[in-house]
């Protein structure tokens, strides 16, 4: 138990710090890195997808619509600080939280 809770913390740490890292490019940028996008429901040329960004200081989690003849919409969002986004997202998925660590670190290398 005391090994996982430890294999955790390094994780969240680990994504602590490559978000941070992130955000630092946003600003230099000024545009978003998608961390995530998947497809939830998709209806005769519409589709509802959750997006997750990182912008310079949070992540935001959103249901959009759009497509078709559907007029673009924001369904849900949900903003979270840096420092608290990453302990949500392992308790969520531990998949997506692999996921997002890779496509991080690829973008960083």
């Amino acid at each position: 138990m005391v090994k996982q809770i430890s294999l955790d913390t390094w994780s969240t740490d680990r994504l602590n710090e490559l978000l941070k890292k992130g955000t630092n490019i946003v600003t230099q940028t000024n545009l978003p890195i998608v961390l995530y996008r998947e497809t939830l429901e998709e209806k005769e040329g519409s589709f509802e997808e959750l997006i997750c960004t990182l912008n310079q200081d949070h992540v935001v989690e959103q249901v959009v619509t759009s497509g078709g003849m559907v007029i673009p919409s924001i369904k849900q969002q949900v903003v979270f600080s840096i420092d608290e986004f990453p302990d949500r997202l392992l308790r969520k998925s531990k998949d997506r939280f692999s996921q997002v660590i890779d496509l991080l670190e690829e973008s960083f290398a």
